[in-house]
This record gives structure tokens, sequence and C-alpha cells, in this order.
């Protein structure tokens, strides 16, 4: 019997590349989204050619009853809860932190950092009651480490990430819970090519491995988290940047 991974945003970028990551792994697959329904029928068309089962349900990460119906619909399709639980639900917006509006700061907030309580709060309570083991692996942001201009209120939240992830690991280390956080940094996605055509060109320059990161490289930080070998891993930040951001603004 597979064992079972939540990933909250699981239909788009970062998240539809996770899941199928970890459905190929032997994973059966749960996710959430809010958004069209063709990604989330080829998702779920995705996973099952792997042989994986698969459940999808539209959720908004930052709304308690909206969570709390998605990890009923989990269990009630398998018939028992997730061991794994990947934060992936985010959203961002552009602007200067004196023209930022308060809505969009308030919408930032809840999904990030508000939704990745949520949801790690009440998959945590069914891992217990369930007297299972768990896993929960949150997606930070190479600004965790740094701040990146005009995205004040997404930089704030997965700051913000970095710290919930390190409370969470002590907290639910008793209950045989460890939680991590994967933090990518320069990743060529749909996203950031539309925000920046030429991204790929832009980060390679200043990265030390002369070269952006792919969906891929996050998913495989994912699986190292989410395999049993690295169980006594807790409270833990892996940054997927190259070394873009462990470089020093040096003058020479």
């Amino acid at each position: 019997m597979a064992n079972i991974a939540v990933v909250t945003g699981g239909d788009q970028g970062l998240g539809r590349t996770t899941a199928l990551a970890l459905a190929r792994t032997g994973w059966d697959i749960a996710f959430s989204y809010i958004s069209d329904e063709a990604p989330v029928r080829s998702l779920e068309e995705a996973v099952r050619q792997v042989g994986r089962n698969v459940f999808s349900a539209r959720a908004d990460a930052g709304i308690k009853a909206d969570v709390e119906r998605f990890y009923q619909g989990v269990e009630q399709h398998f018939g028992r809860c997730a061991t794994l639980l990947i934060n992936n639900a985010g959203v961002q917006t552009w602007s200067s932190l004196l023209d930022l509006e308060e809505s969009d700061w308030d919408r930032v907030i809840r999904t990030n950092l508000k939704g990745c309580f949520l949801n790690t709060q009440v998959a945590a309570q069914r891992m217990i009651a369930a007297s299972r083991r768990g896993t929960i692996i949150n997606i930070g942001s190479a600004c965790n480490k740094v701040p990146f201009p005009n995205l004040v209120d997404y930089t704030a939240s997965k700051g913000g990430i970095e710290q919930f992830t390190k409370v969470s690991a002590v907290e639910l280390g008793p209950y045989g819970i460890n939680v991590n956080c994967v933090a990518p940094g320069p990743i060529e996605t749909d996203r950031t090519r539309a925000e920046a055509p030429n991204y790929a060109q832009t980060w390679s320059r200043v990265t030390p491995m002369r070269r952006v990161g792919t969906p891929d490289d996050v998913a495989h930080a994912v699986l190292f988290f989410a395999d049993e070998r690295s169980d006594f891993v807790s409270g833990q930040t892996l940054y997927v940047d190259g070394g873009a951001f462990t470089v020093a603004n040096w003058p020479y």
C-alpha cells in the first residue's frame, strides 16, 4: 500500500513537477488547486499514467474551512491520512513598499504564510491521530536569506515560512514528524520567463554554477527530504540556487 503525499497548489509550476516526481517514486498523490480545470485534469492523467492513485480538490490554502474539507476528502478517497505534506501553494505581487495595496499584502500573506500554517496544523493533527510518522516540507525562497526589492509581501511571507519551519520542527518532532524547508533561487519556469524574457541569461551571469535552475532541481531537493533516509533531518532549509545567494556583493 503506497504512502500518500499532499501537494498544495499542485496543479501548476513547481507543484506540478514535484507531484509528478513523487508519483514516479511510488507515492500516491493528493493536490489542491484554485485554478482552471484543464491543468488539473492533465496532472491527474499524468499521475495515473505512472500507475499511481490521485485525488484533487479545489481548496484555498489560506481558508481553514477549505483546508479541512480538502483533508477530509483525502481520507475519504484513500481510506487513510497522508504522511507527507508539501506546502507549495503561493502567490506574489510586484510592487514597491510605498505603493503596495493592502489587499495584495493580505492575499500574499494569507496564501503563502497562513496557508502553510493551516495545512501544517490540519495535516499534523491527522498524522498524530493516526499514530503515524510524517514529513512536512515547506517551499520557501531565496528571499528567506536576502531581501527582494518590490516583493515586500512575498519576502515577508517566505521569511516567515523559514521561522515557521523551525518552530514546527521543534513542536512536532516528539510525534515523529520532521519539518524542513526547500528554498528555490533562480529557477526558470513559465512564470519567471513571462516576468523577465531574458531571465535565464540574466541570472546565469551572476550564479556561480553559470546556469539557472529547473523545476526538476527543486523536485530533487523535495525528494531528498521525503525519503526515509533523511528522517533525522529537521528544522533545516535547503537552498536550491546554484550558489547565487551565497555570493557576496564583492567590489573586485
